[in-house]
């Protein structure tokens, strides 16, 4: 009898931890938690601690922090039809856990539900704008509106979403390839006209210097001439008065430099006779025979 009772007692209290167990439930504070009853939310759970709930009732935790969201990159067509490849992300909170259960079920669907709201709302926006709006300070007002719009749409579903970023925008590869032709291009271009322009400039300078060098040098040989013929005539007019001084001085001196002229050279030979005028200064100083 007293062994029946004990097992009795034992199952009893087997029985209560199974059911203190099933009937308690903790939120920590970085989670929310929502109260399910055959598939029916009956509340929700936001403040952390020990929570008691029915045995048969069950427990969906859903966290409340903001969470990150990886959008896989894309193609977006802009409104100078330009593809361009964009890789962006986002951060959200949930808002509302009854709403968000009734909508997607957990987390797993709201990331999948988000990602196509987002998606949606880049390719809309990011479609009505050209290529350069993102590469200019029209890039935040761009963020704001595709912020604002996933807002609107996610709110139906219990997230609010805090943040979405483009990390790059880039062309696809074979236009990035052509677009660096066309510039490899444009710039030879600009080369060839900057080195045609150089060479036209450096033709007229030459041309330039070679008129100045020729008109430098004609008039610096005119001048010479002039100063030539004037020193020319200086010298003929001084040499006249010395020869008009002097007479046979002149004579004398113009025989010396005629004996000089004529007998230089080592291997000359004169055939004159003795008694020859050219040699009349030889045997007197006065040029007597």
């Amino acid at each position: 009898m007293t062994s029946n009772r004990l097992t009795v007692l034992i199952i009893g209290l087997f029985l209560l931890v199974i059911l203190a167990t099933s009937s308690t439930f903790q939120v920590k504070e970085t989670q929310q938690a929502l109260v399910i009853e055959f598939g029916k939310p009956q509340r929700t759970v936001t403040e952390a601690g020990l929570n008691f709930k029915l045995p048969w009732q069950s427990v969906v935790i859903l966290d409340r922090r903001v969470l990150p969201l990886e959008l896989a990159q894309k193609e977006v067509i802009t409104a100078d039809q330009k593809r361009v490849i964009v890789d962006a992300y986002a951060r959200f909170r949930i808002e509302n856990p009854l709403l968000l259960y009734q909508a997607v079920s957990n987390e797993e669907g709201a990331a999948d539900r988000l990602e196509t709201i987002v998606n949606s709302v880049l390719r809309r926006v990011m479609g009505s704008v050209p290529f350069t709006a993102m590469l200019s300070e029209d890039r935040t007002k761009l963020l704001s509106a595709i912020l604002d719009a996933s807002n609107a749409q996610a709110k139906g579903l219990g997230i609010q979403v805090i943040d979405v970023r483009i990390k790059r925008s880039d062309l696809p590869e074979a236009n990035s390839e052509a677009i660096f032709k066309r510039m490899r291009a444009e710039r030879e271009r600009e080369a060839r006209e900057a080195r045609a322009t150089g060479a036209e400039l450096a033709q007229g300078i030459r041309s330039r210097a070679d008129k100045e060098r020729t008109v430098l040098i004609a008039d610096a040989q005119r001048e010479a001439q002039i100063i030539r013929g004037k020193g020319d005539g200086d010298a003929a007019r001084v040499f006249a008065e010395a020869v008009g001084r002097d007479p046979d001085f002149f004579a004398f001196y113009r025989s010396m430099q005629a004996y000089k002229e004529a007998m230089s050279p080592e291997d000359t030979t004169l055939v004159l006779s003795p008694d020859s005028e050219f040699f009349r200064f030889f045997g007197s100083l006065q040029g007597k025979r």
